[in-house]
């Protein structure tokens, strides 16, 4: 009996504790709402006009092993072939490759350089290799990649003995010519989560740490004890004034 009585009390501390929450919440909402919007527009316009937008470019290869031909095609030629996939995506981004990229277009820049902004990958993991570059400059970015499957195709047969590399599809600027980042909604919205849960903090441990109590109710409901009255606060000067 006596631990349902301590449960009991258990479940009115929480609903207290929730209804104190909920008011705290309910008594700074404009102040909540209005640093959750400013943070978002903050971080909406620092994406927008601050942060410079990032084009992409890309083409496609596909990988055929070398034994392949019309008449046989089967699983085992299908996952050797995916393999040198993986093999061709990893010389694409050498130096052998990108160095004859950067003479034959005359770029002032290096193959580390290029390489951060270049990514090789496969396509869930068959023989078809995506090639993808960004940059602030769309038509620069479209350049290195048309010259990237146009060069490394003979520089990984002159290395790799076996398969062959073609193009399937050639270099063109993703996302209709528009930028791929920043994200201006999405940072929008990271803003306004944060700005939200800075500002939701803040109150609740200003509110929290604040022992004192501010009015009648929140004597009544903090001791449960009937309040027998109320001494007022006198102004000192105008007390003095009137004697």
């Amino acid at each position: 009996m006596e631990e349902k009585i301590e449960s009991g009390k258990e479940v009115r501390e929480k609903e207290i504790d929730l209804r104190v929450i909920f008011g705290i919440i309910r008594k700074n909402l404009i102040a909540i709402v209005l640093v959750t919007v400013v943070f978002a527009a903050a971080f909406f316009a620092y994406s927008k006009f601050f942060i410079a937008k990032q084009y992409e470019a890309g083409a496609v290869l596909i990988v055929n092993n070398i034994s392949q031909n019309a008449n046989t095609v089967n699983s085992s030629e299908l996952t050797a072939a995916a393999s040198l996939a993986d093999v061709y995506s990893i010389i694409i981004k050498s130096d052998a490759v990108l160095n004859e990229v950067i003479n034959n277009l005359n770029l002032s820049t290096t193959p580390e350089a290029l390489k951060g902004s270049i990514n090789v990958s496969t396509v869930d993991s068959t023989q078809v290799i995506n090639v993808t570059m960004r940059s602030t400059r769309p038509e620069y970015a479209k350049q290195v990649v048309e010259e990237i499957v146009k060069v490394a195709p003979e520089i990984i047969k002159d290395k790799v003995e076996a398969g062959s590399v073609k193009i399937i599809s050639e270099a063109r600027i993703s996302n209709n010519g528009s930028p791929v980042s920043p994200n201006s909604a999405r940072n929008g919205v990271v803003g306004a989560l944060m700005g939200f849960v800075l500002i939701l903090a803040f109150v609740l441990v200003r509110e929290l740490a604040n022992n004192t109590f501010k009015t009648e109710d929140d004597i009544v409901n903090t001791l449960n004890i009937p309040l027998l009255g109320i001494i007022p606060s006198v102004d000192t000067k105008e007390f003095n004034k009137r004697d």
